[in-house]
């Protein structure tokens, strides 16, 4: 059960801190990529980027089951706090599908500013779900040391 807690805790708080630098850094430098390479330049940022958060997006999905799986009857971890945080990965996982693949399928015929700025704004929604998660699977690994 620890091992599974503290693989959800890598996971998420890998994610936070991937989520934050592509919010604050990556995604606004897509403006400053020149016309002529953007495309070349986004299929070469899906493909890499799909290396980087795939495998901790996988390995917080499993263990975000898992820990709802496992952890009914233990009295160290509060079920409702693992429903809130399994909503918003959920809610993530969501965004994703629903706002940031969209704008990226756009994004990789060319630079177009419309779908660059829906994506910049719209990845919020990704940004803070997974802040929300780094406090909550903390509050939780906190409760299950004590």
């Amino acid at each position: 059960m620890k091992f599974i807690l503290l693989a959800h805790l890598a996971a998420t708080l890998i994610m936070t801190g991937i989520i934050w630098f592509v919010q604050v850094v990556h995604y606004p430098l897509f403006s400053q990529v020149s016309r002529s390479s953007f495309i070349t330049y986004g299929e070469a940022h899906s493909r890499l980027t799909t290396w980087v958060v795939g495998p901790p997006m996988l390995v917080e999905a499993l263990t975000a089951v898992l820990l709802l799986l496992t952890s009914r009857e233990r009295e160290d971890i509060n079920f409702g706090v693992l429903w809130i945080g399994f909503g918003l990965l959920v809610l993530i996982w969501l965004s994703t599908i629903v706002l940031q693949v969209p704008r990226h399928t756009v994004l990789g015929k060319g630079f177009d500013t419309a779908a660059h700025r829906q994506l910049v704004v719209s990845n919020w929604v990704r940004t803070a779900a997974w802040s929300a998660r780094s406090v909550l699977v903390l509050w939780t690994a906190a409760r299950m040391m004590r």
